[in-house]
């Protein structure tokens, strides 16, 4: 009986941890999608969907959408493995102020501008290099 009720108990304890380790994922997709990486997906899938024919676009549509949730999940746990929950509730909270509204709003364009520069950067020292060769 004993053995019985410790198995209940296992159980039921890893199901609660399953159910928390969920919940804290699905809070941290929603922390993802508020940055504004939800956008750069769905701009990517219509992007990449230019080159597929108007025939075969509503397809490709659904498949490609359908890939949403296995990229969310994955980046998740990248940020799960970097942030407690808690840490996800109050990044959650300063992207939902008017500030964290507009640095969504800004944070793509500002990262492909800051490559772009860092590219210029890299160029630059690389020539500094080449003169010490």
């Amino acid at each position: 009986m004993k053995r019985l009720l410790l198995a209940l108990a296992l159980v039921f304890t890893l199901f609660v941890q399953a159910q928390e380790n969920q919940d804290f994922k699905n809070e941290t997709i929603e922390f993802i999608k508020l940055t504004g990486s939800g956008a750069a997906f769905e701009n990517a899938i219509d992007q990449i969907g230019m080159m597929v024919s108007e025939s075969n676009k509503e397809a490709y549509m659904k498949e490609a959408k359908a890939t949403l949730g296995g990229i969310y999940d994955k980046i998740a746990e990248l940020y799960m493995q970097e942030f407690t929950r808690d840490e996800i509730k109050e990044l959650k909270a300063f992207y939902n102020t008017d500030l964290g509204k507009k640095l969504a709003e800004k944070q793509l364009g500002l990262a492909q501008k800051s490559m772009m520069l860092g590219q210029t950067w890299g160029m630059e020292v690389q020539s500094i290099a080449q003169k010490y060769n």
